[in-house]
């Protein structure tokens, strides 16, 4: 069975997907130039939000809301990927552009050093599992599942607290259970990362649609969104101690 922790990247993605020949089938290298693709125009959206802080709330919102539901409809008509993902990348980056420009007025620095930190951590874990020093096994896809789930909650509930003008104690804070909290979340979103290239292999291998490059490129963005975003709190966490 394939899992990934990733909802993009689910276990049953591939169960109802035609095999195809060789010419029109996913690869690994489709994939990758596919994933480029889709960060080029993120980066390119996310500069125009991050010169416009005149905007930044209207440009995150709605890079936010769009890139959201644009995702769920990637989710459920993957043969619309091809046009979906670089949508979807031009709203996360006019999200990611606003952000980003919200963390660095307040700690100047501190964007450069967050985008350096997730791609480190791409390149170093995409290394070690091409070197087999970490290979996805069952057990260790079960436990990152779990542990993304569990992360999934405890966001959630908190969502639900803050319409009720509360949000859960400590996990947000510059103290050390806070920091720990979102140390422990940036591991397992870099482990995740694994699981994508895992899900990606397993996709090549089984000879998934041309299109599932697509896909598979759309899930590792989701991934190395969400650890950009988590490595930019723990810094935030750590300066604001400072």
């Amino acid at each position: 069975m394939i899992r990934s922790g990733n909802p993009a990247l689910r276990a049953n993605t591939f169960a109802n997907v035609p095999s195809y020949g060789a010419s029109t089938t996913m690869t690994i290298q489709g994939t990758v130039n596919k994933t480029f693709v889709l960060l080029a125009l993120t980066v390119f959206t996310a500069c125009y939000s991050w010169t416009h802080l005149q905007n930044v709330m209207p440009l995150a919102m709605g890079g936010a809301i769009g890139g959201f539901i644009v995702a769920i409809i990637t989710v459920f008509k993957k043969q619309w990927a091809g046009i979906t993902e670089p949508l979807y990348a031009l709203l996360e980056g006019l999200f990611l552009g606003a952000i980003s420009a919200i963390f660095e007025r307040q700690y100047p620095g501190i964007v450069i050093q967050a985008v350096t930190l997730t791609f480190g951590t791409l390149f170093c874990l995409l290394f070690a599992y091409k070197s087999k020093m970490i290979k996805a096994t069952e057990n260790f896809k079960l436990g990152v599942a779990a542990a993304t789930g569990a992360i999934f909650m405890i966001y959630l509930v908190n969502m639900i607290m803050r319409f009720f003008g509360t949000e859960m104690p400590f996990i947000h804070e510059s103290g050390t259970v806070g920091i720990l909290f979102s140390l422990f979340v940036v591991v397992i979103a870099a482990l995740n990362l694994v699981m994508d290239f895992d899900f990606i292999e397993k996709g090549a291998d089984i000879g998934a649609p041309k299109y599932m490059e697509w896909y598979g490129a759309f899930g590792l963005m989701v991934t190395l969104i969400w650890l950009y975003l988590e490595i930019l709190r723990l810094l935030a966490k750590t300066r604001s101690r400072r």
